[in-house]
Formats: structure tokens, C-alpha cells, sequence
């Protein structure tokens, strides 16, 4: 099967979530033997370092991008506000996008133009112009959702109103765009649910974040100390992270630094703010961008997930827990995965409930090692890339054929 992977952002190096699941699937497509062809958008948030792209990734992808400024403009930012277009979603069009885009599709046929969330949505005229392949759209989120819980969530007038005119015109794109593809595929199921009910008569499954479980190998069943450390790692340019990262340092960590000095609380990530980093909280060190995601949570013993918004999966999760680490996050940043708490992870939505969490495992630290193995054990089965890649493939015929 020829599938050319139109994304919003280069899926290599992977620095965020975003990324690696783009990542999974053109490798989870590769490993079955498909033939596969990625378009990026080269950004300045995310730049396209072609040099630093293993050549086999770049021979077998036949990887090309196109540079564009998507970097906010406030006098486009505030008249796309006052409009039904979505400024979130135009800043990513580019008429020389366009003509590369169309230039792969005139020279070359496709059974599958994968088009990686809805900030691609603008080049579906192009695809229709220039093929006849099946277009299909991986929904990362429910993107209003985002703005509408960032929007409950703030005090101030002003971006309350900006938050809310987003998550406004975000909705109608969503609510619209189903309607030109020929599937779309979702990253959770309370994703699907949504747009099975904007768009009942359009084609769609869930295809979950997948990961091989051969990269996240780790040591025997581990006991945290008395003393344990906390931590947490994600892309802090991402409004959620921060609502998310300030609430915890405002709200939740003074109470358990109070009842335990000793505990250490490490924050990594890209992008991290002057709003955080100056901050001078008790036993924290920001730590900025990591070498090794995975070396960095397995050093520590829990870690901390507190969003208050958001919509998807959120990746770290799935990565922690399949290092076998305890996770403490809210009802939102479970959303989507198939856990239960105090099983698979905890779920704190209270600055009250995460030092009961605390609590619960400094006082029975053998209930790490059971959680850190379910864990594993439930994303080893819900987030196998082999078998997803199945799924998904299975999903491309089905469009293929209707």
C-alpha cells in the first residue's frame, strides 16, 4: 500500500508527544512492509534539521518539508478573532506547501494520503486536486475541548474571551471538516464518541498511540525509598502543561513539601517559561530539556501528570507507564487510557487527594512494584504498535473500499 503521511510538525527528533505518535505510526507502517512518504511542516517552534534525520529514515520515507512561520502574529491573531476562520489552523497554509504538495501528488499515486490532525485540513482541496487516493484524518484531540476547559479555567476576562472565541471557531472546523474526508481515525475513544455523533455517516475508528515495548525495557520490579522522588516531563509550550505545571507548584506541591521536606520534585521538558523557571519553590529543580526521556522518569519514582485541560492521550503517561513508574494525574490526563485507579495508576484531581497518594505509598511502597507491573501489563496489550498497525491498515482497505 502507497501512503504519503501529510504532518503538521516533523515527526523526528521526537520531542514531544505529538511527535513520537507520528513517529509510531509511519515506523509501525514501515515494519509491515508498506510504502510510506512524509511531508512535513517545517515551524520555528519545531524545526526540520535534515542533517540530524538517520539516512535510513530519510531514504525510506523519501522525507521532504517546507518551512513556514507559524509563529503567532497579534495583528492576524486579533482579526482572525473577530471572524469565523480559525487563526490556530491558518498560520500552518502555505502556498509553497501547497505547490509541493501538489507537485508529489501529480508525479506519483497514492491509496492513502494520511493527513495528521486538523491544522492539515486546509490542504484537502490540494489532494483532491492532484489525486484520487482515499483521504484520511488522525485526529490528535478534540481541539475546542482544549480551549474550552483552558477557558473555564481562567480568570481573566480578556483571554477567557480569547480562549473562548478559539475554542468557538476550532468547534466549527470540527464539526465541518469531517465531512470532506473519506475517514478519520481517532486517538482515544471518548475522542471517537464525539465525532461519531458530529459525523455518523462518516467512517472513523479508534487507533490508539502504539509503542514496542522492546524501547522501554526495564529492571526488576523497583520499591521506592522513603524518600522518593517526583517528577515530570512535556513540552512546556503547551498552554495545558503550564495551567497544569502552576496549579501543581501553586496548589498541591507546598502541602507535601510541608508533610515531607525531604522529597525532591524535578520538572524536564522543553520551552519552559521565565513564569516557572524564576520560580524558587522548596526541593524543585527545573531541569530543562533531557538527553533521554526514558533515562530521566526512570530516575525518579513517580510521576506527576497534573493537567487540568487537555483532550487525547497524553504520551508521557503511556511512556511512564510502560517503564513500570507509578503515575499521579488527574481525571483529564487519564482520559482515554483504559486504567483504573489504584490499579494501573492514581488519579488525584484535589491537591488534598495527590498527598493522600503520597501518603498511600510512602506508608505501603510494595504497592508501587504491583502498579508499576500492571501498568506495563495494560500497555503492552492496549498500545502494542504491531497490533495497531494491523488495526489501522485494516481501516485503510475498509476506506479504500467504500
Amino acid at each position: 500500500m502507497k501512503i504519503l503521511q501529510l504532518c503538521h510538525k516533523p515527526p523526528l527528533p521526537q520531542v514531544d508527544g505529538g511527535c513520537i505518535a507520528m513517529h509510531n505510526i509511519t515506523q509501525g507502517l514501515l515494519d509491515s512492509g508498506q510504502d510510506v512518504r512524509v511531508l512535513a511542516v517545517s515551524t520555528p517552534k519545531h524545526p526540520v534539521k535534515t542533517e540530524a534525520l538517520p539516512e535510513d529514515y530519510l531514504r525510506r520515507t523519501r522525507f521532504e518539508s517546507v518551512y513556514i512561520d507559524t509563529t503567532p502574529k497579534a495583528g492576524a491573531a486579533m482579526r482572525s478573532l473577530l471572524h469565523r476562520n480559525s487563526y490556530q489552523i491558518s498560520r500552518f497554509y502555505s502556498k509553497e506547501m501547497a505547490d509541493k504538495l501538489a507537485k508529489i501528488l501529480s508525479s506519483e499515486s497514492f491509496d492513502i494520503v494520511h493527513v495528521e490532525s486538523i491544522y492539515m485540513t486546509p490542504y484537502i482541496p490540494v489532494i483532491r486536486r492532484h489525486s484520487k487516493a482515499k483521504v484520511v484524518l488522525r485526529m490528535h484531540n478534540i481541539e475546542h475541548l482544549i480551549w474550552e476547559r483552558l477557558a473555564s479555567n481562567e480568570s481573566n476576562l480578556f483571554r477567557k474571551w480569547v480562549y473562548r472565541t478559539n475554542c468557538n471557531q476550532l468547534r466549527r472546523v470540527e464539526e465541518q471538516i469531517l465531512n470532506v474526508v473519506d475517514g478519520y481515525m481517532t486517538i482515544s475513544e471518548p475522542d471517537f464518541n464525539y465525532f461519531r455523533i458530529t459525523a455518523p455517516n462518516v467512517l472513523g475508528t479508534i487507533v490508539p498511540f502504539g509503542i514496542d515495548m522492546d524501547n522501554y525495557e526495564v529492571e526488576d520490579d523497583y520499591i521506592p525509598s522513603e524518600n522518593p522522588s517526583l517528577c515530570h516531563i512535556g513540552s512546556m509550550n503547551w498552554s495545558p502543561n503550564i495551567e497544569g505545571m502552576e496549579w501543581f507548584l501553586d496548589d498541591v506541591w507546598p502541602a507535601i513539601h510541608e508533610k515531607y521536606p525531604k522529597l525532591t520534585f524535578t520538572l524536564a521538558g522543553r520551552n519552559i517559561p521565565g513564569s516557572i523557571q524564576q520560580r524558587h519553590d522548596p526541593n524543585v529543580t527545573i531541569a530543562g530539556a533531557v538527553a533521554d526521556a526514558n533515562a530521566f522518569m526512570l530516575d525518579h519514582d513517580f510521576m506527576v501528570v497534573p493537567l487540568l485541560s487537555g483532550s487525547g492521550i497524553r504520551i508521557k503517561i503511556v511512556e511512564a507507564m510502560a517503564l513500570g513508574r507509578v503515575v499521579i494525574t488527574t481525571s483529564v490526563g487519564a482520559e482515554g487510557l483504559a486504567v483504573e485507579s489504584g490499579k494501573h495508576l492514581f488519579i488525584a484531581d484535589t491537591p488534598e487527594e495527590f498527598l493522600a497518594v503520597i501518603d498511600k505509598c510512602i506508608a505501603t511502597p510494595d504497592i508501587c512494584s504491583i502498579i508499576g507491573e500492571n501498568a506495563r501489563d495494560v500497555i503492552s496489550v492496549k498500545h502494542n504498535n504491531t497490533i495497531i498497525t494491523e488495526k489501522m491498515l485494516d481501516f485503510y482497505r475498509q476506506t479504500i473500499q467504500s
